[in-house]
């Protein structure tokens, strides 16, 4: 990967595009830490360390929320917006044919943006009121308390979509996927929860408790086997062969080449994850709004203190929803049968199955392996750190899915440098 980068850094084309990136992400630190007028963040810290959604959202935005700066909704508005879009475009056949037309592509960004800016004005709003519930509002009644709500909504809303105009100036003129860079900055900037980790683990050391010492290298030795996992198992595939029959058109004989139909281990990337984790958080979420008294509500509290990452049912539900959302959005990218009508029109075919339902439904029995196993592999990365946290005491939950965001992206950004590279350094048949 260094190798790439290094390479790639020899390309003036690619070094103003890796410049342009690397501009914008500064760009984007420097919004998240610009603090909103009006609030104070020091009152939302509790807040945020207590497993809920917003500790998620948090961790997304890179500590963003917690400090209530310009940027602190991030591009979770987006990405929520593009799921929604995606889920219309499977439910709704007009949606759907727009999608296959050849400026349908843009229309749907433009439907993403406007989704996009109404869960972020709506969001901004409840986040408004969670900050001014907590007392974390210079004021909060009379002209004034107005005026500073709709500073306070109209800045987390802007700063929602400037974050979304950024990712897309990333997607133009830089290099990778804008969205998932931003995502990726913010996880990396937040190195503060590694240091209080490290600090927390060496602290109980000196205080009495030897094992932590072996502990450390162990937890640090353990994170780099899951990143070597995660590594392969994201470059993982599995390859049908498809054969092409050979056809003669006037003197030239057309087909007869093998080739081969990919299928990657990991199709849905972090997105099963992110889903589960929103709506494992929802209950936990909402205890933190109406702050349940455990004295004179003890069953909601009990009911509320289950959806805490610590918590054993939280694991099982959390394990099942990430496999059963897998099976989900791979369903939406993958049409065994379209697969199989698009290579029977081409003359092509599985060795070993017939064309059209035997091989759609091989293609079928394949995808739903894969799945599986990818299901697995996805819960066994965001499940392990839970378990590791909760055996050591040592605030390590959201580990899994930063460690996998983080990697998937660096594996995606160094394959846009390689292909940008070789389109470059391709003569064509004229060179």
């Amino acid at each position: 990967m260094f190798q790439t980068f290094r390479n790639a850094w020899k390309i003036p084309e690619l070094k103003s595009r890796l410049l342009f990136t690397l501009g914008i992400l500064i760009v984007y630190r420097l919004g998240s830490a610009i603090p909103v007028p009006f609030v104070s963040g020091d009152a939302l810290t509790a807040m945020f360390a207590n497993g809920s959604m917003l500790t998620y959202l948090d961790m997304m935005s890179g500590g963003a929320l917690s400090r209530c700066t310009i940027f602190a909704l991030g591009v979770t508005p987006y990405i929520n917006a593009s799921i929604i879009v995606q889920l219309l475009c499977v439910a709704i056949p007009y949606l759907e044919n727009l999608a296959k037309e050849s400026d349908g592509q843009a229309k749907i960004r433009q439907i993403t943006r406007y989704v996009g800016a109404g869960i972020a004005l709506v969001l901004s709003i409840g986040y408004y009121f969670l900050v001014r519930n907590m007392g974390a509002l210079k004021y909060t009644a009379g002209a004034a308390g107005i005026f500073t709500a709709i500073v306070v909504i109209l800045t987390f809303t802007a700063g929602a979509q400037l974050t979304t105009w950024c990712g897309e100036q990333i997607d133009d003129k830089g290099i990778g996927n804008g969205v998932s860079l931003i995502i990726f900055a913010s996880i990396v900037s937040n190195w503060s929860s590694v240091t209080t980790m490290v600090t927390d683990m060496l602290t109980r050391a000196s205080s009495g408790q030897p094992l932590y010492y072996v502990l450390l290298p162990v937890l640090v030795v353990l994170a780099l086997a899951v990143v070597v996992f995660i590594v392969i198992m994201t470059n993982a595939e599995r390859r049908i062969t498809i054969q092409y029959a050979r056809r003669v058109v006037g003197r030239k004989q057309i087909g007869g080449q093998n080739s081969y139909l990919p299928l990657k281990l990991n199709m849905s990337g972090v997105m099963p994850i992110i889903f589960a984790s929103t709506f494992c958080s929802i209950p936990g979420t909402i205890g933190s709004f109406i702050n349940v008294d455990p004295v004179e509500h003890p069953i909601w509290y009990a009911f509320f203190s289950t959806f805490n990452y610590t918590s054993a049912l939280y694991v099982i539900v959390y394990v099942l929803l990430i496999v059963a959302f897998n099976y989900f959005y791979v369903s939406i990218q993958y049409n065994p049968i379209e697969i199989a009508n698009n290579l029977r029109r081409n003359n092509g075919s599985i060795p070993g199955f017939r064309p059209g339902k035997p091989t759609s439904d091989f293609i079928i029995k394949t995808l739903s392996k894969i799945t599986m196993i990818g299901g697995v592999f996805l819960a066994l990365v965001a499940v392990l750190p839970i378990i590791l946290g909760n055996v050591t005491g040592v605030a390590i939950q959201l580990g899994g899915t930063s460690m996998l965001i983080v990697v998937g992206v660096a594996l995606d950004t160094t394959r846009s440098l390689d292909s940008y590279m070789t389109m470059r350094n391709h003569k064509g048949f004229l060179g």
